[in-house]
């Protein structure tokens, strides 16, 4: 078993992908089953409603799983299979692959921490020989999506905290150490445990914070 000197924690859509995961499944999703087209948006308003009236942020509330409602696991494990291997590793940036080899140069280990479902962050991440990777999903992956993430392990805005703290812990990784890549703010909360954040593609409000910060800032794209 390697012995690791850190870590590099990496957000995937927009970071390290030039485009959406989750978008892109759910799309094709709805190519192949176009009759999911009014199933899906009824779940995923539903979903929103009743996030929103349990006192869930609109950023969380519409971040819901509907649109995944009545799908199988296996389904979408094979179709992010599929989408990774003809579309979107295209999408992966040079910048990006030039930026994981020299982390496995420094002897970092390499951890995906992606708001994605999980099927989808976890064939990305072998696809890109990350050494873990996290989506949001639970633990047991059998039968079809509810559309709730009850349950689910959620690496999401400040969720995505817990997590890396909690992998940092079993892997021996001291976080002052180690870095962290994003292109929101909803990424800023993991990033800003580490004591190397570097802000990639960034929106207005995280270059803002970057900038006040003095974090690194990249821009990466196809």
């Amino acid at each position: 078993m390697p012995k690791y000197i850190g870590a590099a924690y990496f957000d995937l859509d927009g970071t390290l992908l030039d485009a959406s995961s989750e978008k892109t499944l759910t799309a094709e999703l709805v190519k192949k089953r176009p009759w999911r087209i009014p199933l899906g948006a009824t779940m995923w308003a539903l979903g929103t409603i009743g996030n929103l009236l349990r006192g869930r942020s609109f950023y969380d509330a519409t971040r819901n799983r509907g649109h995944f409602a009545l799908a199988s696991w296996d389904v979408l494990d094979s179709l992010s299979q599929d989408l990774i291997k003809n579309k979107l590793l295209k999408r992966i940036t040079p910048q990006a692959k030039e930026c994981l080899e020299w982390h496995r140069k420094q002897g970092h280990r390499l951890v995906l921490v992606s708001a994605t479902i999980a099927p989808m962050a976890e064939a990305m991440g072998a696809a890109l020989g990350m050494d873990y990777s996290y989506g949001c999903g639970p633990t047991n992956r059998t039968g079809r999506l509810s559309g709730s993430e009850k349950g689910w392990s959620v690496p999401r805005r400040k969720g995505k905290v817990p997590v890396v703290q909690k992998d940092a812990e079993e892997n021996g990784h001291n976080l002052s150490e180690c870095y962290a890549y994003g292109n929101t703010m909803a990424d800023s909360w993991f990033m800003r445990i580490t004591g190397n954040p570097i802000a990639v593609n960034p929106e207005k409000s995280l270059k803002r914070y970057a900038e006040e910060n003095n974090w690194k800032i990249l821009n990466w794209k196809i």
